[in-house]
């Protein structure tokens, strides 16, 4: 029973109390849980600053971190409610959800059950979880829970609040409105009783009722318009992802949209009693699983932005595309180097110097030391090797650079709102060029003079990704002021790269006149030659494009290939961008790199 002492009412007081409690609070999951020391912020101030600002507790998945206001505790009277509180946000580390990425993938699946008010999934999610560590703490741990939710409904709670406290009602077998859930409609008791059974049904795999739960509470989420001011207090986790960077959420699960009101799932209407943990979870099959969608489907990058910033990331659009691109991209990258590869110089032993406490422990030659002297005193009786170098056998190796030029005209998508399959194929070239050690220029073009481009050759990964995921959308004008001031101006003798160019027939453009009035035609051959590394366009064409040569575009596009010498790997489909990506990939920085002097 809590400990209803005045002094509890100083948050200087609560601080050491609570300390004194974290162990408790551990011992509430297990014994052998282990967390770092809760932060107890002593005024509302010094909370902020670790943000938290809605609720008087929260967690940080992303540093498994247990903060809480002291100040709004006192205020709130729940001093005497350590062990609950702590105990129920360690329940997130451990429990629901547990990792950030769960937490997202518990998101995404609350957003389809959500239409039109997708932005509560955060908030919803939350409930969900409460309830689920709650009913656990209050029926296994003999934790006074109950007493907590009391004290926080002080005014007559909205149509969402009423119903999620009649849950809790119901799954502890308390009188109707001994929390505040007031006089319930018939549908709304129903529904009370639906989500209880819920909590207890998927105890053991909450992930899977994530989305039925979202569809119980939308009706009530979209009529009671005081559900965000009286539900915030208990919003325990509306920054736990803050400087989160989760991995696996750009692809959907399947199943993911086929969430059932659980007045549906009969794994909750069926004969099962309500009962502890998860009875007759197992033996219940997918919901209509001849319609579910395929695993691996991608989501569009603006759901995947909505998805982030419901786990309380703050992040603009830019920097989303560039965490989707990266993400998809990292499967088709090539493999990082499983050798190292030969060298310009070999290795040659040279002599012995003294070792002292300023150098690294395995630099000691031991065998040498002991020769020196059988009583090895360290720092005083010890040597290391000293190297020096002969010319090697075989000659260093050298990647090919990538110089990339990728279409950002009006007829390509922008890589922030939907799939751009230009800018993920752009994505793997890039990285997989840096994975081999190469650099990277990428431009993205459009009209006369709108481009944009890295600082030159880079192995920035972030600059490369935040050009490739940009977007014009103008006319369509290849900028060949970018090739000449790459290739033909500078006297030094840059190294060897590959020019790629990503288009349709815009890129016919090539062959007009820069702004100086300069051939098309004479400024790529100049460059083609100074780059010397190989030269292909990837372009969207018809099918029987060789065959229209009355059409100007596709007439330069043969002259390109024919007279300039350039490699055309036609596309019908903007997806096949991301075989042909992967295989040039592989080709260039993988098989030609065993070889290539």
């Amino acid at each position: 029973m809590a400990d209803p002492a005045p002094e509890l009412d100083d948050p200087a007081v609560l601080r050491e109390r609570w300390s004194a409690a974290w162990p408790d609070a551990l011992a509430a999951w297990s014994r052998f849980t282990k967390l770092r020391d809760p932060l107890l912020c002593v005024t509302s101030a010094e909370a902020a600053q670790e943000g938290l600002t809605m609720s008087f507790a929260m967690i940080r998945l992303t540093d498994q971190v247990v903060v809480v206001d002291l100040q709004q505790v006192a205020r709130l009277r729940l001093g005497g409610y350590a062990r609950e509180v702590l105990a129920h946000e360690i329940g997130h580390h451990v429990y629901a959800p547990a990792t950030l990425t769960d937490h997202g993938r518990m998101i995404a699946r609350m957003r389809w059950a959500l239409p039109t008010v997708e932005k509560w999934a955060g908030l919803v999610a939350n409930l969900y979880t409460d309830l689920m560590i709650n009913d656990r703490l209050q029926r296994s741990a003999g934790l006074s829970v109950a007493e907590i939710y009391q004290k926080l409904v002080t005014d007559k709670p909205g149509a969402a609040f009423a119903v999620y406290l009649r849950m809790y009602e119901i799954l502890w077998n308390r009188p109707r409105s001994s929390l505040g859930s007031g006089t319930l409609t018939d549908r709304a008791e129903g529904d009370a009783w639906l989500g209880a059974r819920l909590v207890r049904s998927y105890a053991r795999d909450h992930l899977r009722g994530a989305g039925s739960f979202a569809a119980l509470m939308l009706p009530y989420l979209m009529e009671d318009t005081e559900a965000e001011k009286q539900l915030g207090k208990i919003f325990d986790m509306s920054g736990a992802g803050a400087g989160g960077d989760p991995a696996g959420l750009t692809e959907e699960e399947a199943g993911e949209r086929d969430a059932l009101h659980p007045a549906l799932d009969p794994n909750i209407t069926g004969d099962q009693e309500l009962g502890e943990d998860g009875d007759g979870l197992e033996a219940l099959p997918d919901a209509n699983p001849a319609q579910a969608p395929s695993a691996g489907q991608s989501r569009e990058p603006f759901q995947y932005g909505e998805i982030l910033r419901a786990l309380g990331i703050k992040i603009s659009d830019q920097d989303v595309a560039v965490r989707y691109y990266r993400e998809r991209a990292r499967p088709h990258l090539v493999p990082f180097p499983s050798r190292r590869l030969p060298q310009s110089q070999d290795p040659l032993p040279e002599g012995l110097e003294p070792w002292d406490f300023g150098h690294p422990l395995d630099a000691v030659d031991w065998l040498q030391s002991v020769l020196q002297s059988p009583r090895v005193i360290a720092g005083l009786t010890t040597v290391q090797r000293t190297w020096g170098s002969s010319e090697g056998r075989e000659p260093k190796r050298q990647p090919i650079d990538l110089d990339l030029y990728v279409d950002s005209s009006g007829s390509m998508a922008d890589p922030r709102r939907s799939q751009s399959y230009p800018a993920l194929a752009g994505a793997i070239l890039c990285l997989s060029a840096l994975r081999a050690g190469a650099r990277v220029q990428a431009t993205l073009w459009s009209g006369k003079h709108q481009c944009q481009v890295t600082d030159g050759f880079v192995r920035d990964e972030q600059q490369i990704l935040g050009v490739l995921t940009g977007y014009i959308g103008g006319g369509t004008q290849f900028p060949l002021h970018i090739l000449r001031k790459t290739w033909i101006e500078p006297k030094v003798v840059r190294r060897r790269a590959h020019l790629m160019v990503i288009s349709d027939d815009g890129v016919s453009t090539m062959l007009d006149g820069d702004e100086r009035g300069g051939a098309g035609a004479a400024i790529c051959t100049a460059a083609l030659q100074r780059a010397g590394g190989g030269r292909t366009l990837v372009l969207n064409l018809a099918a029987q494009w060789e065959q229209w040569k009355t059409s100007p575009a596709y007439a330069a596009i043969l002259q390109l290939r024919d007279e300039l010498g350039f490699d055309v790997f036609r596309i019908t489909d903007w997806n096949e961008l991301v075989a042909f990506a992967r295989a040039f990939a592989r080709r260039c920085y993988v098989e030609d790199a065993k070889v290539r002097p």
